[in-house]
């Protein structure tokens, strides 16, 4: 499963927020809220996250095996 726990994480270290990531950089609502409920999100938000921040996409998402 792709788990986007990093990006929290990332945001907090680079002092920015959900609210500026909407209101200064464009992202949509919708796409914040599937990151956080670790849902399909389109590469090209993945990209832009990577450029806002400053960072790798290890930086924003993680795998983590599910357990059966």
């Amino acid at each position: 499963m792709i788990k986007y726990d990093p990006l929290w994480r990332t945001l907090k270290e680079k002092g920015i927020s959900q609210y500026q990531l909407i209101k200064d950089y464009g992202i949509d609502k919708a796409q914040l809220q599937r990151l956080r409920q670790n849902l399909v999100v389109k590469t090209l938000i993945l990209n832009r996250l990577c450029q806002i921040l400053d960072c790798r996409i290890e930086d924003i998402m993680e795998y983590v095996p599910d357990t059966d």
